[in-house]
């Protein structure tokens, strides 16, 4: 698995709405500036968080976003197979994505069989971990720099 921008953005955008959350909305601007994401790549990434039910949209003047539920019901591993696809490092080790690999004998191949590994223990990780675990983890590092910055002479 390889995170791309696009899903770094996504999640960036996720803990931004998760510790921020409420039924009001947040403006795209918002998000874009504290995240230091462009907000048209924004835009397409938070579409593409709504169609996959993770957040929700008012339009007009006073919209934006705003999670389409608790942080607690969000997996991380749901957001990461929304918008990149696998988890796997190779297409034959994905459960949901399965491709057909080249070696001559799959089910003794040593790749695989390492890869499949890799596979489980990200897969473990990720689908224990919900946006709210990322956003006490953010929370947590914020204090820990306050802390930090009150030391300084």
């Amino acid at each position: 698995m390889k995170l791309t921008v696009r899903g770094e953005y996504a999640l960036r955008a996720l803990t931004h709405l998760g510790l921020r959350y409420s039924p009001k909305v947040i403006q795209i601007s918002m998000i874009s500036s504290a995240e230091n994401i462009p907000k048209r790549f924004l835009e397409q990434i938070l579409n593409d968080l709504r169609t996959g039910g993770f957040v929700e949209s008012r339009r007009g003047v006073a919209g934006g976003y705003r999670l389409a539920k608790p942080p607690e019901k969000i997996v991380i591993a749901g957001v990461i197979r929304h918008i990149e696809g696998a988890l796997a490092p190779i297409g034959c080790v994905s459960e949901n994505y399965y491709e057909k690999c080249n070696c001559p004998d799959e089910a003794r191949c040593a790749l695989r069989s390492i890869m499949k590994e890799v596979r489980d223990s990200i897969a473990h990780l990720l689908e224990k971990t919900t946006l709210a675990n990322l956003v006490t983890r953010a929370e947590k590092l914020k204090a820990a720099d306050l802390a930090d910055a009150d030391f300084v002479i």
